[in-house]
């Protein structure tokens, strides 16, 4: 099995960036990287755990965690987009409306990183968990248009050569 090299998305499509945190020094994928956590040689053994705010009440503008995790998921870095979301999801109590958003973003960046792992039908297994949790959602988007999130990412799925999405913050 070779290595997925999962490709920066072209400089003309990315957005620009929410955060001037470094980004992680490289891309997981899942056997084929170190564990970032799990692993002394991952790119984030060792580091503490965040206090993390519950975007249902505190403003997701302020969090810079939420914006670093768009980030992550713009430049290619899905599986740690994953990571870092998912710690907002559980502060945000499983089941709110801003845990609905959270994990809309979390499984459209897990379709990503099973589409570059060449696993088509996970990819639209977790595509298809992501329209569900944007429409639990309710009026909460945390500044993001899940409509253009899913469907972007479906044509990412879908399109042969077509561009991952890109998530744009509405301030």
């Amino acid at each position: 099995m070779g290595d997925p090299e999962i490709e920066n998305p072209s400089a003309s499509s990315r957005q620009s960036r929410y955060t001037e945190r470094p980004l992680p020094v490289y891309r997981h994928v899942p056997g084929f990287t170190p564990h970032p956590i799990r692993d002394p040689e991952g790119h984030s053994y060792g580091l503490p755990e965040p206090e993390l705010p519950n975007l249902n009440t505190e403003d997701w503008r302020e969090c810079e965690h939420f914006l670093f995790g768009i980030d992550l998921f713009n430049e290619g870095y899905w599986w740690e987009c994953h990571e870092v979301l998912e710690g907002l999801w559980h502060a945000a109590g499983i089941g709110s409306p801003a845990a609905h958003v959270l994990q809309a973003v979390i499984q459209c960046a897990a379709a990503h990183l099973k589409a570059a792992a060449d696993c088509p039908r996970g990819a639209m297994r977790l595509h298809d968990h992501s329209l569900r949790h944007a429409r639990w959602s309710g009026d909460r988007k945390l500044g993001l248009n899940l409509d253009v999130m899913i469907m972007d990412t479906r044509a990412f799925l879908t399109v042969e050569d077509g561009p991952p999405a890109q998530l744009s913050l509405e301030f």
